[in-house]
């Protein structure tokens, strides 16, 4: 039974405590000093009930922790206490919103998220895991339970402000919240579903005969017509109840926490590319600019386990990092685990069916319980079929429409966790000492579809991890009818098939949300990949000589583009060169030369794309024109469905606009609409060369030798209170935004996009600034004293007040990385000498 000495907490309040402090104080100093008196110590004597012996806690110069512990219970203790101090409103808004509870704290006004995570039932998932975890596993859960709740006991009248203000106080942590958690994040590493919600709208606009050419799944890959056949002669317009306000809560939720897309690199140097015969890794893992960042680091000392690297509060767990023989690094398989279902519903007897194959069967149903602040509590029910549950039916204000059989539900099936045995898998993958062991982990790592790459001194290994359903027909790409059995799954995937590779020839592995494997291979892992262009340059670069830690370094930080060079090829190639000319002798003069201008300069160009570069602007400035002149035409209007879910779906894998670009000279959407007569690809490329001048001169003047990619391009670090503005009322989100200087840092110029190394993805199509970057990096170089450097994208702490909540921005920026030393004559430097002691109580 849930404690109820603390009432629930939402993230999100950090929004609404602001509010209230302002309306305390009504001004900013007032809010920074609440938060300072709720800032933990960082030394001194705590004592705690629940410790078995006494634990050190030291912070490097950004607020990192070192954890020192005679014991490993104590070390999981600690990290629980230590996560709170430092995240507990992360924590605590990523349960509520993991457990469909945010109108507990915010009313209505979010129960249309809520719905959707209720449909979701990550609870159930994450009681599966925890049943199927190992009496340790589950230990090593409550102890680190017991660590957090030490901290709200201990705290429990000084909590920070964002939380005081409210008036509410969190309930206690349990060993079941950490693994909903856990399902969250999970949940968070397939992108599918976006992408299935994006397909049906744009379907809906241009009709399951045009939809292939708006969803490819790679440069080699055939146009998946035949997958969109599943969808030819369905009347999708207008039958599809809350397609679009279930397209804009899923966008609501990965606009609340830095989850719902991410992509990642990670590679390893094997001892024969090193400059000092010994393996290199390094990990840097993409991200929304969100404050503070999802991750953050630490290093745990105690007998029988070291580790230090990243962590998410909430999870007793280093994600990625080193433990002194093994380092471990992880990056998105872009795996499709889930599918979307198209169900034909109808009413009999009071009751609502399914039709399933030429039956028609009753949806299952389940009760559930809303409590909404400001009003008395919800029950409302959800309905599941044999795929999964129903989704635009969880939305509310529709769910009446569900009732006509003209109408579709949508059901979404994705893996189920019952036997499954992760959460002890992860935990033997930070304690393995070896490449050899890291294997055996990984192989049962069945919950998080992964590329894990590892090394020790001597080898390194890459095991793509998961679980992936056989299909009986189609691919999965595009939702399926729910009525034809034809598209169901038929059981998973042989794990034996998963791709992995250890100690190739070539001397380095490495993955960037690429298509992994040959096209064709013996089992299905997606159909949506990223770009090629990262996993190129990687090929690129980690081909090229021997390895050091500053080369790696280098890597992190290069902002080449590969797609630039891709482009170029197009541009001057036999067929299209001559074409494109003439082209643009056909514009009007003005808009001739700006054309012949831009493409004289892009052919030029390097493919760097440097914050200063006025030539990195043009090519960005093209490719975003580009887009709007092959797709605007029918896709629009700007703030319309269709042209959202064409933005939407080239965040989440290779798009479009890309595969346009590089080909498809035979696509219908090269053809304007709007005009009487007919265009080609070099006409419409014509017009995009005038037009990225054009908007250039718009934005940065006439003088374009002073243009510079940066000025279009920056870095904005977005805090919760920030993201909660929009469900507050309109003097609420004034006032937040007077506190935008306390909450949130930038812009600061950007270089690099969404094909670099060092990632800085825009809106292909909309505008240019950064919505995802790298959230961390770290490097283990096994031939240095001290192997494991790392860096927060943002900072350890988040709480404003704190001189840790921001400060790794700047050192993230200039490329400056943290020692994190595993020699105790090397402790010191690292971390100093002031202890916040914890100590068991009775001592």
């Amino acid at each position: 039974m849930r404690s109820r000495l603390f009432r629930p907490l939402s993230r999100l309040a950090l929004g609404a405590g602001f509010v209230s402090l302002l309306g305390i104080g009504g001004c900013q100093s007032l809010v920074e000093r609440r938060y300072a008196d709720s800032l933990p110590p960082e030394q001194g004597i705590v004592r705690l009930q629940g410790l078995a012996d006494s634990v050190a806690v030291r912070r490097n110069a950004q607020g990192m922790p070192l954890i020192e512990t005679r014991n490993y219970h104590d070390a999981m203790f600690a990290l629980g206490y230590v996560h709170a101090s430092d995240r507990l409103s992360q924590m605590l808004g990523m349960r509520l919103l993991a457990g469909g509870r945010l109108a507990e704290m915010h009313g209505p006004g979010v129960l249309e998220i809520d719905r959707f995570m209720r449909a979701l039932s990550l609870k159930r998932s994450a009681e599966a895991l925890l049943k199927s975890a190992s009496p340790q596993t589950r230990q090593v859960f409550e102890v680190y339970a017991r660590g957090v709740n030490a901290y709200l006991y201990q705290h429990r009248g000084k909590l920070p402000a964002d939380i005081a203000a409210t008036g509410y106080r969190p309930e206690y942590w349990t060993a079941q919240d950490s693994a909903l958690l856990f399902c969250l994040v999970n949940f968070s590493l397939s992108t599918n579903l976006q992408e299935e919600l994006a397909a049906l709208s744009l379907a809906q606009k241009v009709g399951a005969d045009k939809l292939a050419w708006l969803t490819p799944s790679y440069p080699d890959e055939p146009l998946p017509f035949e997958e969109a056949k599943k969808l030819a002669g369905l009347d999708l317009s207008g039958r599809v109840p809350g397609l679009a306000e279930l397209s804009r809560t899923r966008t609501r939720i990965a606009g609340l926490l830095p989850l719902g897309v991410a992509a990642s690199n990670n590679w390893a140097i094997a001892p024969q590319k090193s400059r000092h015969g010994k393996s290199l890794l390094a990990n840097d893992t993409h991200l929304p600019l969100t404050l503070p960042s999802l991750w953050s680091f630490v290093q745990i000392r105690s007998p029988k386990f070291q580790a230090a690297g990243v962590s998410v509060a909430g999870l007793p767990a280093v994600a990625a990092g080193f433990n002194g023989k093994l380092a471990w690094s992880m990056t998105m398989v872009m795996a499709d685990t889930q599918d979307l279902f198209l169900e034909q519903l109808k009413q009999e007897g009071g009751r609502l069916y399914y039709r399933s194959s030429d039956r028609w069967q009753p949806l299952r149903e389940r009760q559930e319980t809303f409590l909404v602040k400001g009003e008395k509590p919800r029950r409302e029910t959800f309905y599941e079929t044999a795929h999964g549950p129903l989704l635009n039916d969880a939305l509310g204000e529709r769910r009446h429409e569900l009732q006509l059989s003209s109408r579709y539900g949508l059901a979404l099936q994705s893996i189920p966790f019952d036997g499954d045995n992760s959460l002890d898998a992860f935990f033997r993958l930070s304690q393995a000492g070896s490449v050899d062991q890291a294997f055996a982990a990984a192989g049962e790592l069945r919950a998080m579809a992964l590329n894990l790459v590892f090394a020790d001194a001597g080898h390194i290994g890459w095991q793509v991890t998961g679980r992936y359903p056989n299909r009986r027909a189609g691919i999965g790409l595009l939702p399926s009818p729910g009525w034809d059995g034809r598209y169901d799954w038929d059981g998973f995937a042989d794990p034996m098939l998963h791709p992995y590779d250890q100690d190739p020839m070539q001397g380095w592995l490495g993955t960037a949300n690429q298509r992994p494997v040959p096209r064709g291979y013996g089992m299905q892992l997606s159909n949506s990949w990223y770009s090629p262009g990262r996993a190129e340059r990687i090929a690129e670069l980690a081909g090229r000589g021997r390895h050091d830690t500053q080369s790696m370094i280098a890597m992190q930080y290069d902002q080449t583009s590969t797609f630039a060079a891709r482009l170029k090829a197009m541009l001057e190639a036999p067929g299209m060169a001559g074409a494109l000319r003439q082209a643009i002798d056909a514009l009007p003069p003005a808009k001739a030369g700006q054309a012949r201008e831009a493409l004289t300069r892009l052919l030029a160009f390097d493919g760097r794309l440097a914050a200063d570069s006025a030539d990195a602007a043009l090519y960005s400035a093209f490719l975003r024109e580009s887009a709007r002149q092959i797709f605007l035409d029918e896709l629009g209007p700007d703030d319309g469905a269709a042209w959202q879910a064409l933005l939407q779906m080239s965040d989440l894998s290779y798009s479009a606009q890309a595969d346009h670009l590089l080909g498809r000279e035979d696509s219908p959407f090269w053809d304007d609409v709007g005009t009487p007569q007919k265009e080609d690809k070099p006409a419409i490329l014509a017009r995009s060369l005038a037009a990225a001048t054009a908007y250039l001169e718009q934005r940065l003047g006439s003088q374009h030798s002073a243009w510079q990619w940066g000025k279009l391009h920056p870095y904005r670090w977005i805090s919760d209170g920030t993201r909660l503005a929009p469900y507050l009322s309109v003097g609420q989100r004034g006032e937040l935004h007077a506190l935008g200087g306390l909450l949130d840092r930038g812009p600061v110029p950007a270089g690099g996009d969404q094909d670099t190394l060092n990632a800085a993805a825009y809106r292909w199509g909309q505008d240019f600034d950064v919505w995802l970057a790298p959230s961390m990096r770290l490097v283990v170089d096994f031939a240095r004293e001290e192997p494991m450097l790392g860096q927060i994208g943002t900072g350890q702490s988040g709480n404003p007040a704190s001189p840790h909540y921001a400060d790794g921005i700047d050192a993230w920026l200039k490329g400056q990385y943290a020692s994190f030393p595993f020699k105790a004559q090397n402790l010191d430097k690292a971390y100093g000498t002031r202890r916040l002691l914890l100590v068991p109580t009775g001592r």
